[in-house]
Formats: C-alpha cells, structure tokens, sequence
C-alpha cells in the first residue's frame, strides 16, 4: 500500500513540472501518512515560475499553503527543485512580501533558511543568520517573508532520517520541534548552502545524487543535534498569544467586517497593546494587516471567475470594500494590475 502513495505522488509530480499546473491538490492526512518516496526514474530538476502569490503556493508540491502578498507590486515567484528517494530540495524565491500559512505533508521534517542570510519570520520570531527553521509534518506556520527573498527548503521524510540515525547511533529525540528555530555555526550553514546550491542543478549523475541525498539527511541531523534553540520572552509570548488569537478569529470569519475595537475585546487588550502586538510578531499594524488579507481573498475570488450576473463591485463589497473607486486604487496598487485583469487571468 505504501508504494502506491509514492506513485501517485510521483505521478502528481511529473504532471505538475510539464503542465506548470496553477492549482495544487490538498494533502489529506488519512490518505497520506508519510513523505513521498520516489522511484529512480524521478523527476530529477524542475522550475516553475508563477505571477500570482496563490500560483507560487500551489507550485510548492504537497504542501498545503496559503500565501497574502503584503507588499505593493506585480508578484513574481521562482521555485528550482529536485527530488530524490527520499528527500525534496528546494529553492524558492518572491519577489514581494508574503505572508505564508504553511503546512508540509504529515510524518516528515522541514528545514529551511535564507539563500543569502536575508531576515525573515517564523510563528513571529526574526530569524537571525545563524538560525535555521525546522518544523515537522502536518504542523501549522506561519513565515513572513520581504521582497526579493530566495529559500533554500528540504523536506525529508521522519522514517528515512529515523533510519540513517539509527545507522549512525543516533537519538533522534523529536522535542527538537517544540521550537522553530536552531542554531547552527556560521561555518556550516555556508557549508550548506554550497551543498545546496550544487544540489539544485539539471546536471546530475546517479552517483551524486546518492551522495548529496545522503549529505543532506545528515546536515539534518547534526542541526537536530545541537543545543540552542530559541528561547521566547514571556512578553513576547503574551503578544504572539494576542496576534494568534485575533487571526485565528479572522481566517475563521475572513467576510465578516470587525473594528479593531472590536478585536481589542476579543483578545482582551488595549488598542495600543494590540498595534504593539502585531508590529512585533508581524512587522504589520493590525489595520493594514486587515486590508491586505481582505485584498488578497477578493484577489483569490476573482480567480475563480465571476459567476452569471456577478460584478467585480459585487465581490468588492462582500469584502468589506463600499468605495468602488478606492477599492480599485488600493487593489491595482498592491498586484501591480487591476481587478479586470485579474479576471482575464482566469482565461489565459
């Protein structure tokens, strides 16, 4: 039973890097219990480009995601990947801001990291230099990521790396996911980087590509190993609490209309405390944070075309947004083209 989900995996794969198809089907956890494992006959290097944040997401194969572009300007996303048995690599760059809800499939281990030591966030912590961000299968995250941001990413599967350690008399204790965040020595996170950047090529013999799948599972496992994860204030943890709540509240309701007055109460704090909050976990006041998801939902409809005798307005306003005129202003200012374009997207 179990090589046949690796086939169907496979299948979804190959299919997705000739098709560049622009919508990715949901892993589900009862149909799917561990990492895909590939044949030899793999798709061995891919790219696929995208001009839409939901198109990048969906790129990203068996991962269940949802991107918000935050940043003003027309999106572009890049993803260069390679498959082996039983490791995915990858390196992913965005052009703009990205608000991430990630989720990789269950029974495997994320780790992932800046091409070029570039800042980003993770469940709200700033990630430093010499941190690298781990995350097992079938968790929930969130990343927010800046402008012109490239990620190398590995994906491995729990049982795989399980073996190697048991191999190498390793204890692979799995507490190392409590925390998002590890600290690894300078010196070999640039080590990992070149191994990466000489992974993720076109050009590859069988030889090595046994060897790097095998370098990088044991990358993995020496930064599983080492002491350091991060440590959380209890003042930030109060705000991440806060931030938590109030968008929890918000992906639940996304078309209900809410003043922050409103949200105050439901988190039980004051305005100040809550702007503080968000700017702290998310580098994002919570008005804007507001807009840019309700732009970014009316943005994911119109993708879907309008139904019969349905307007752009009519979408707009079931978002929260009564000015057509503004809506219009703010919505081609952040995607970099207006609403009608978007629509036509949908026919190309």
């Amino acid at each position: 039973m179990a090589k046949v989900f690796w086939v169907v995996i496979q299948q979804l794969i190959e299919t997705n890097c000739i098709m560049k198809m622009k919508q990715g089907e949901q892993m589900k956890e009862e149909n799917i219990k561990f990492a895909p494992k590939q044949s030899k006959t793999a798709t061995r290097w891919c790219v696929l480009e995208a001009e839409d944040v939901d198109e990048q997401a969906h790129n990203l194969k068996a991962w269940q995601q949802q991107f918000d572009q935050i940043s003003l300007g027309q999106f572009y996303g890049r993803i260069e990947e390679v498959m082996f048995e039983h490791v995915h690599a990858f390196r992913e760059h965005t052009s703009r801001a990205v608000r991430q809800q990630c989720n990789v499939w269950p029974n495997a281990i994320w780790m992932g990291f800046a091409v070029d030591e570039k800042s980003c966030r993770i469940n709200g912590h700033q990630v430093e230099k010499n941190q690298l961000m781990i995350r097992p299968g079938n968790t929930q995250f969130e990343l927010i990521t800046p402008e012109d941001f490239d990620i190398f990413g590995v994906v491995v599967n729990q049982d795989s790396l399980q073996q190697i350690a048991e191999k190498q008399g390793i204890l692979l204790d799995t507490n190392v996911f409590d925390s998002p965040l590890r600290v690894w020595e300078s010196h070999k996170l640039n080590q990992l980087r070149r191994v990466l950047n000489e992974v993720i090529s076109p050009v590859q013999s069988d030889i090595a590509r046994q060897i790097h799948e095998e370098n990088l599972m044991m990358a993995m496992l020496e930064v599983l190993q080492q002491d350091g994860p991060i440590t959380e204030k209890p003042s930030f943890s109060k705000r991440r609490a806060v931030v938590e709540k109030v968008t929890s509240y918000l992906d639940a309701n996304p078309s209900k209309h809410v003043t922050i007055t409103e949200l105050c109460d439901l988190a039980h704090v004051s305005r100040r405390t809550l702007q503080y909050s968000f700017e702290d976990v998310l580098d994002i006041s919570p008005v804007k944070f507001i807009r840019m998801a309700r732009l970014n939902a009316v943005r994911r409809r119109l993708l879907q075309g309008l139904q019969e005798d349905e307007t752009i307005a009519m979408v707009a306003q079931h978002w929260g947004f009564t000015h057509a005129g503004q809506f219009t202003h703010d919505y081609t200012e952040l995607f970099g083209e207006n609403p009608s374009i978007t629509i036509s997207r949908r026919h190309n």
